[in-house]
């Protein structure tokens, strides 16, 4: 996938996976899961413009770093389908210290 456009046309599963590999290249995290949640958001008005995903990252390169920093790295690792094909993005962004003190983690 090579342009925000066919990112737009996709299957949910191709954008997920898109979404993931371009988070992994650019940050190398522990683990990374996103989960599509257009479907919640079904009729909203900014909807037709893409998708809304939860992505829950655990990466070493946010150590150190404030949580909008650790947004800044996410939304840099997808910026051009920030402009078309993401709507909405909800981060959980964690170090693997954090991610290892979380409930049941």
């Amino acid at each position: 996938m090579s342009t925000p456009s066919e990112f737009l046309d996709a299957s949910a599963e191709v954008r997920i996976a898109f979404i993931e590999a371009r988070l992994s290249a650019a940050l190398a995290p522990e683990s990374v899961a996103v989960r599509d949640d257009s479907a919640q958001h079904a009729g909203h008005a900014g909807a037709a413009a893409g998708g809304h995903y939860t992505v829950t990252i655990v990466a070493a390169a946010f150590a150190g770093k404030p949580r909008v920093a650790r947004h800044r790295l996410v939304y840099d690792a997808l910026a051009d389908v920030m402009q078309r094909g993401i709507h909405a993005l909800a981060i959980m962004a964690y170090t693997p210290e954090e991610f290892a003190r979380l409930p049941g983690a």
